[in-house]
């Protein structure tokens, strides 16, 4: 069946002849394996019972479905009497819609409904009995916690929405559901705060979201083009992705809007700031002193990952006064004894460790770790011995990677801005770094979402967001506190 016929099908009305109905389903689907067809007569009337396999409860299907029809059966209803009975008077299901054309037909079919066909009756009734297999709700993988809660978001959309009410009862939360996709048909939900999040922001990403023309819509990254107005002119995210149910409730507590997608173990958080980065639910279950050590740390290894490995290259080549006398002797000695210059020896290091890290990633989990980190000390210690590489440079990249690792959440900019500034300082010294460090800073300033600026709160300056950005405020504070993230703060409640 090709496709734009099936898109004719879905928008004409079902008929009232049964058998007609049934063609037309079975015609638009290709005689598809897995639809179910359950024909029944009670009394004189013609029905059909129509599921997906493995989409629906076969369990449900028997007790609220098959029992009642069979029973209503033996009182020999007419046509007008069993619609009325499944419309009005049953309750074979919390999740009933009426439906009178094919698209919504096949799309909740699609979704674990079973539908209900009356010869006679132009419409069907279909009834929530989802069944299909899903994962259970588990630790965070990603976002690993020490004090916080232990659980995360699932490929469930309804489970997901449930583990964020459960822990906001209010009824200002709220979800919204939209479909995208022409093929996959993807529930995405939108949730927020009523009266703290933005209207205006709200009814522009459920715009974005409806203009998207994909076939499909299988995980989070196929939306953040269209959601992030500077997906192409920044390095950085302004948007987040979160597994975890806690960080998505203090996110909607500031303000902001997740965007949930069905299939998609976690959500969008929008609008953010570059602070949002350096903060974790575990800082609120710390005193405000170790938090504020804790973000520090933070903050030194951003600069320590993205900036050590081009400002020792720059050193080294250009500037060499600056180390102690002792230590350049050290350091020159090593040089001495390599083949090629500390750029491209920085610049093939860094390579190698994407490589093993890329590995360790894609291994299984019993092996991957062995494996990067069995593999970094022989790959290290042969090209140290061959004099490939110098020592001192291997120290270097052992701390630049250690320090990425603090911030998992940019470590795709960092790993691309390391390579940036190991170039700027092989070819221009600090000066090529200052350049780069400056166009960084410009980068970082010029990106705006939402009417939120990136560099929120420090740029523009809010003085009441400033003592959760470098340090954290005690609750005390924050509960006199009802700023949110429009109002340019950055505090959590």
């Amino acid at each position: 069946m090709s496709e734009p016929y099936f898109n004719n099908i879905k928008s004409e009305i079902l008929r009232t002849d049964l058998k007609n109905n049934l063609e037309i389903t079975r015609s638009a689907l290709g005689e598809t394996a897995d639809l179910n067809i359950i024909n029944i007569t009670i009394g004189s009337t013609d029905c059909a019972i129509l599921s997906i396999e493995g989409m629906a409860s076969s369990q449900l299907l028997a007790e609220l479905v098959f029992e009642p029809l069979t029973n209503l059966a033996s009182e020999g209803p007419s046509a007008n009497e069993i619609i009325d009975m499944l419309e009005k008077h049953s309750l074979m299901s919390t999740d009933r819609q009426l439906v009178t054309d094919f698209g919504k037909l096949f799309e909740l079919l699609f979704s674990g409904f079973a539908a209900i066909l009356i010869d006679g009756v132009p419409r069907a009734v279909c009834l929530g009995i989802q069944g299909f297999e899903k994962r259970a709700v588990s630790i965070p993988e990603a976002e690993q916690t020490i004090s916080g809660a232990r659980d995360s978001f699932t490929e469930t959309l309804r489970t997901n929405m449930s583990l964020i009410r459960r822990r906001l009862k209010t009824p200002a939360l709220r979800f919204e559901l939209l479909k995208v996709g022409k093929l996959s048909v993807t529930d995405i939900c939108i949730a927020h705060i009523e009266g703290r999040a933005s209207t205006e922001t709200i009814n522009k990403i459920k715009q974005k979201l409806q203009s998207i023309e994909l076939d499909t819509v299988l995980n989070a990254g196929y939306l953040m083009p269209f959601l992030d107005e500077t997906y192409n002119r920044s390095i950085f995210s302004a948007l987040t992705v979160t597994e975890r149910p806690d960080n998505a409730c203090a996110a909607l507590n500031e303000g902001k809007i997740l965007v949930i997608i069905d299939g998609t173990p976690g959500c969008i958080l929008l609008p953010t700031v570059f602070a949002d980065n350096f903060r974790t639910m575990d800082d609120y279950c710390e005193k405000p002193f170790y938090a504020a050590f804790s973000r520090w740390i933070k903050y030194a290894s951003f600069l320590l990952a993205v900036l050590l490995p081009g400002l020792y290259t720059a050193l080294v080549m250009f500037h060499p006064e600056v180390f102690p006398l002792k230590l350049l002797l050290n350091l020159a000695a090593a040089e001495v004894a390599t083949p090629y210059p500390p750029v491209v020896e920085m610049l093939l290091l860094m390579v190698l460790f994407e490589i093993m890290r890329e590995a360790g990633v894609r291994l299984p989990r019993s092996v991957g770790g062995a494996v990067s980190i069995v593999g970094g000390l022989i790959i290290g210690d042969a090209a140290v011995k061959s004099g490939m590489v110098s020592q001192p440079l291997l120290i270097v990249v052992g701390m630049t990677a250690t320090a990425s690792f603090v911030l998992p959440s940019l470590y795709p900019a960092i790993t691309v801005l390391r390579l940036i500034f190991i170039i700027a300082g092989g070819f221009g010294g600090l000066y090529g770094i200052a350049i780069a460090s400056a166009l960084l800073i410009f980068n970082i300033s010029a990106v705006d979402q939402y009417g939120t600026a990136f560099t929120s709160p420090l740029l523009p300056l809010r003085h009441h967001g400033l003592t959760d950005i470098f340090a954290r405020a005690g609750f005390r504070q924050l509960a006199k506190r009802h700023t949110t993230v429009t109002d340019n703060s950055s505090d959590v409640q």
